[in-house]
């Protein structure tokens, strides 16, 4: 714009229309929503927008701290809901086989509680049809 500006020193009408030209380009921009008060020439329209460069990158670091807090508001909660969904299979395979087997050993505790959601399920879908629970979870008893 300095340049253009220079360029322009003799010219104040083509300055104040190139000046008008870009304060409504900005204005009506729906994802800049830049309001900017009038302005005369391009002299005045660099310096109104020099002061107001501080300010909207302000507004942006802002905004875009409170969208982030949001996201990682939202996956935290999506990330418990998963967690105590699985804490919960786990805990409801563990009844089962209690209620089926009598007594779980540490090792197939073990098991369980590493076990991703998918495999939990499978036990669960499994647990009414197993002979033990060696063989739902592959133990000696299995080969």
């Amino acid at each position: 714009m300095v340049l253009l500006d220079e360029w322009l020193v003799d010219r104040p009408d083509l300055r104040r229309m190139i000046a008008t030209w870009l304060r409504a380009t900005l204005m009506h921009r729906a994802d800049y929503r830049i309001l900017l008060p009038e302005v005369n020439d391009l002299q005045e329209l660099r310096i109104m927008l020099a002061d107001r460069l501080e300010e909207w990158a302000h507004q942006y670091k802002t905004e875009g701290m409170q969208q982030g807090m949001r996201q990682g508001m939202q996956q935290g909660m999506q990330q418990g809901v998963q967690q105590g969904m699985q804490q919960g299979e786990a805990l409801a395979l563990q009844k089962l086989l209690t209620k089926r087997f009598g007594a779980i050993s540490p090792e197939i505790l073990a098991q369980i509680s590493s076990a991703r959601t998918e495999q939990i399920e499978l036990w669960l879908d499994q647990v009414m049809d197993a002979q033990s629970m060696e063989t739902l979870f592959g133990g000696p008893a299995a080969h």
